[in-house]
């Protein structure tokens, strides 16, 4: 039997965001299995999830704004490593009693950063220095709002001149928040933030490849299909062609 694939994964809270897709898609991408659920997914709903890390994605509201969503609250009592990226790292913010305001220079577009720790989340990326030795990050931003005050538990790890507060990170807990987008590819170093995050810190083994896809696919055929036979109906799109491909692997001619 293959490797349980569906064991180890990443349950990613969407409030949203127009890249709460390419999350999920990154976070395959260094092996884990991912899945996006609504913001408002109920306590039971989380814990019978069992995630190893959830990820708070971005989105269009304003933490300041009248009942605008915040991850529920059970999140940050499951034990398990949390990132906050944009609005999730505002709400994260605002949910441990930070300060969440409207910045009076919105940013869209690329950003440079500067890392003032080297440890955690960030711990060895970065992608240039500046002449004072501090090193920076080519990342993409896209936010109107910005944490101005750290809740009282998380220190600063990042900044940009306009965004005096881009990343954070408690104290104490694997939680961290970064106001920028490591999901799309103009964040150069953003698989490497990914990996940090679900390998490193949530402990995941990198299970989600394309082998032990194909082989959980073959195991859960022969499971079905036992000792009978199978009529295969190929419609000629994808679906059918995968699975005429793998049917012969699975259980034979």
């Amino acid at each position: 039997m293959s490797a349980d694939i569906h064991a180890q994964k990443i349950l990613i809270l969407d409030f949203g965001s127009q890249y709460t897709q390419l999350i999920a898609r990154r976070v395959r991408e260094v092996g884990v299995y991912s899945e996006i659920r609504a913001f408002d997914m109920t306590e039971d709903e989380i814990r019978q999830f069992d995630p190893r890390g959830i990820i708070l994605s971005g989105g269009p509201e304003s933490v300041a704004a009248h009942a605008s969503p915040r991850a529920p609250a059970c999140v940050f009592e499951l034990g398990v490593p949390v990132l906050g990226i944009c609005y999730g790292m505002q709400t994260m913010a605002e949910q441990f009693g930070g300060k969440v305001a409207c910045s009076v220079v919105s940013e869209f577009g690329y950003a440079q950063i500067r890392l003032h720790v080297n440890t955690g989340l960030l711990h060895d990326i970065r992608d240039h220095f500046d002449d004072k030795g501090n090193a920076l990050l080519d990342v993409w931003m896209s936010h109107g709002d910005k944490v101005v005050e750290l809740p009282e538990d998380f220190e600063l790890i990042a900044s940009t001149d306009s965004c005096p507060i881009a990343g954070m990170a408690h104290r104490s807990e694997p939680f961290y928040g970064i106001q920028f987008h490591p999901e799309v590819t103009h964040t150069l170093q953003g698989k490497r933030i990914f990996e940090h995050f679900a390998l490193e810190l949530c402990g995941c083994q990198g299970l989600w490849t394309a082998a032990n896809i194909v082989q959980d696919a073959i195991d859960r055929v022969r499971a079905t299909v036992g000792t009978d036979k199978v009529l295969l109906g190929l419609s000629g799109g994808v679906d059918s062609f995968v699975f005429a491909a793998l049917l012969p692997r699975a259980i034979g001619e």
